[in-house]
């Protein structure tokens, strides 16, 4: 089943979602007609801004709470989960491309920059919900983190997990990476550790003409 942030707020009833479900789905709509990068980034942006604005009501833990996305540096706890959760799907997401044989640094949406794995950053956005955003979610509302496992940097403000808190989300991610799902298009159980490399496969094969699109993961 599915441990999307979406659908298990479905499953779960969790209320005040319906604006944000609209405003995504009306962010993703024109995907199909539109015909430039930039245009694609765009919608891109859109459909970030309506999910990560309705984030915060997922969370169930008074401890706490989320508003809106803080990257550099993260400044609440929630933000800095999200941010070393990505770094480690990134790392991940980049060792199956590796694999592969494919160049890390040639993508397709992010921005090709020096020493930027614009192709990694690609690959991993659609494992981003599925495999950090729900684990983070679990680690919150199970109180499996709390307050306490996180510290502040005094002159930045930058919020980071204690050594301890790191080895408990660490232990949660890897979990997670192992935990197993029905591949949609493969049709087989696989753990996430395997449908990185599984993905980036399926990517290999419409860049080389083997099939008409690229199927992404979306399971259900």
């Amino acid at each position: 089943m599915d441990d999307s942030p979406r659908l298990r707020a479905q499953r779960e009833g969790i209320e005040g979602l319906e604006a944000g479900v609209t405003r995504l789905d009306q962010a993703i709509a024109p995907i199909n007609q539109t015909t430039t990068i930039d245009g694609l980034r765009g919608l891109e942006g859109a459909g970030s801004a309506a999910y990560f604005g309705h984030f915060g009501r997922l969370i169930r833990n008074q401890e706490f709470e989320f508003t809106h996305r803080c990257r550099r540096p993260p400044t609440d706890p929630v933000n800095a989960l999200l941010s070393f959760g990505y770094a480690l799907l990134l790392h991940d997401v980049q060792g199956a491309i590796n694999i592969v044989g494919f160049d890390p640094y040639l993508g397709y949406l992010h921005t090709q920059r020096y020493g930027r794995p614009s192709l990694a950053l690609d690959l991993m956005e659609e494992f981003r919900p599925l495999v950090v955003d729900a684990m983070v979610l679990a680690t919150i509302n199970r109180r499996v983190l709390k307050r306490e496992d996180f510290s502040c940097e005094p002159v930045s403000g930058a919020i980071s997990l204690t050594d301890e808190g790191r080895r408990t989300f660490l232990r949660s991610y890897e979990q997670k990476k192992q935990s197993k799902f029905k591949h949609p298009v493969l049709g087989r159980q696989c753990t996430y550790q395997e449908a990185f490399e599984i993905q980036t496969r399926l990517l290999a094969k419409y860049l080389m003409g083997e099939t008409e699109i690229y199927p992404p993961l979306v399971t259900g």
